[in-house]
């Protein structure tokens, strides 16, 4: 195993790396005491604020959904969360909190994923997990978000995997959106799993890494068969030479979170680890087929936020696309000091961005 934080590693380049939480003793809750604070401190408290985690039925299957924000006039912001099954919820208390004073910010585990797992049946669930049930979801949950708090349109952002979803929804339904934001954005699986390879194994040639340079090659021709074992030993590497946070050989820190989340207890840590065994093995196979490449209209704005350094799915795949694009209005922006996660990596300059291009295509 790569490291005993992960619960599996990706099996295509559109996720990000799924990670278990860290071994630790499930009988004493020794994070108990900094959950309350960063919950006391995250606590929305505005007379016109929202804050509430509820379960909606999309396309058969429960799902939990988590909405914050300061103000209920704001605009809707849903976060599509990556992975597979890679669920940003235990996460979002370390950088989404600035959002909430000019988005209510959606937080959702997708079907399959984190709370939402232990709500279903695998055996009933398993048939259903397809790029188009989780598109159909998406639309679902805006119509019912739309509903409940008198929206006639969102902000849509798909990060990762979520890029694969997001992206599908704005084809289908753009009248739902003021803009789709693209982090990370998946566009073409054999060409983005080629460019990292490459990036990788150059890396492990110029530092002289014969243990890496070793794995890779025996690797090649790669991606082939986008076989698990096989993303998982380029994977190993690409993160070790600072494809998913620049500069860090590992994401240790990050996923390491969750313990501190507000929103997860001990027992929705453990559902996350099962259910994103559960939707990896389901979905990584279908993506491998998944492909934007010759689509070159959207009929909604479209904002992609692109890390420098990223090198899991690579950015300039992603910017080779968006030249050719036609909308109704685009703006790529480069977060130059990050990998595959600058929502962690530029915090200040994600708020920024949301500010200056996003926030205002709303009334």
């Amino acid at each position: 195993m790569i490291h005993r934080l992960l619960a599996a590693m990706m099996a295509l380049v559109v996720a990000l790396p799924v990670f278990a939480a860290p071994a630790g003793d499930d009988t004493t809750d020794r994070y108990a005491d900094a959950r309350n604070v960063i919950a006391g401190l995250d606590k929305i408290v505005t007379p016109h604020g929202v804050q509430e985690t509820f379960e909606v039925t999309l396309g058969g299957a429960r799902q939990v959904v988590n909405v914050r924000g300061a103000d209920r006039g704001n605009p809707i912001l849903i976060y599509v969360h990556g992975g597979p099954g890679a669920v940003e919820m235990p996460f979002a208390w370390a950088f989404q909190r600035p959002w909430e004073d000019y988005f209510t910010v959606v937080q959702w585990d997708q079907r399959g994923a984190g709370r939402s797992y232990p709500l279903n049946d695998p055996k009933t669930l398993a048939p259903t997990m397809t790029v188009d049930r989780y598109r159909d979801d998406t639309i679902e949950l805006i119509e019912q978000l739309r509903q409940k708090y008198g929206k006639k349109k969102v902000f849509l952002l798909g990060h990762s995997w979520g890029s694969v979803v997001g992206m599908a929804v704005a084809a289908k339904r753009p009248d739902l959106l003021y803009a789709y934001i693209g982090m990370g954005q998946f566009i073409d699986p054999v060409e983005g799993e080629r460019n990292g390879f490459e990036w990788t194994l150059q890396q492990a040639l110029k530092d002289n890494n014969t243990a890496a340079v070793k794995e890779l090659k025996a690797l090649e021709p790669y991606p082939g068969d986008f076989a698990g074992d096989r993303i998982d030993g380029e994977r190993k590497w690409a993160v070790h030479y600072g494809a998913l946070f620049a500069g860090r050989q590992d994401g240790d820190f990050y996923y390491r979170l969750p313990h501190l989340s507000p929103d997860y207890s001990s027992a929705d840590i453990k559902a996350w680890g099962e259910g994103s065994d559960f939707t990896i093995k389901l979905v990584a196979p279908l993506m491998a087929k998944a492909s934007f490449r010759s689509l070159d209209h959207l009929d909604c704005p479209v904002i992609l936020f692109e890390g420098r350094h990223d090198e899991l799915i690579p950015s300039p795949v992603a910017w080779s696309w968006f030249e050719r694009l036609q909308a109704p209005d685009k703006h790529f922006v480069w977060f130059e000091n990050s990998g595959h996660m600058m929502m962690i990596e530029e915090p200040g300059h994600m708020l920024g961005a949301l500010l200056q291009y996003v926030r205002p295509l709303a009334p």
